[in-house]
């Protein structure tokens, strides 16, 4: 089994315990649903004392999810919960139910290649913001960042372990004029 970080919590909305939650998972329909239970990571020197959190109910407010837990009855507890990060177990070999998803651990380690086939590196893991990059460990041992777009990663493989780089100049390998020698 294999941890999945899905969300964080925010901060307390309202009185009863519900809270804003962060969401990092392509699939909140069914990580936030009514009595799925969430492994809970509490910040470095919190009090929060719940190692899993069971959700009540959620729902969606002005393109922010709210989140009642069984675990958090009013406010107080609500507040104590901020900046937990929730986590989910799934199998070594669960993949996401949309096909052009993935998650951070099928993809570390997979081959990277280009259009022609020629060896780029290893993907060594993600880097999640705006736009997710993939990090490239290239065979002269650089490191590269690639944004994770179909323009540019045309093909994931988990079953090959590879990826295809649609490379540019200076993406993955560097320029002419910065190749060493």
């Amino acid at each position: 089994m294999i941890e999945v970080v899905v969300g964080r919590i925010g901060k307390p909305h309202g009185l009863r315990g519900e809270v804003t939650v962060d969401v990092r998972t392509d699939e909140p329909e069914r990580r936030y649903a009514a009595g799925v239970r969430l492994l809970a990571e509490a910040p470095r020197g919190s009090a929060f004392g719940h190692p899993t959190l069971t959700v009540a109910r959620a729902r969606w407010h002005q393109s922010v999810l709210l989140v009642t837990f069984e675990e958090l009855a009013d406010r107080t507890a609500a507040e104590s919960a901020r900046g937990v990060v929730l986590r989910v177990e799934v199998a070594d070999d669960e993949r996401p139910e949309d096909p052009d998803e993935f998650y951070d651990h099928q993809l570390e380690g997979l081959a990277a290649h280009d259009v022609d086939g020629t060896h780029l590196g290893e993907v060594v893991g993600l880097v999640h913001g705006a736009q997710d990059l993939l990090r490239i460990r290239t065979t002269d041992r650089r490191e590269a960042l690639v944004p994770f777009v179909a323009a540019l990663v045309p093909e994931v493989d988990l079953d090959a372990r590879r990826v295809v780089i649609a490379d540019r100049p200076g993406l993955v390998r560097p320029l002419p004029d910065e190749e060493p020698g």
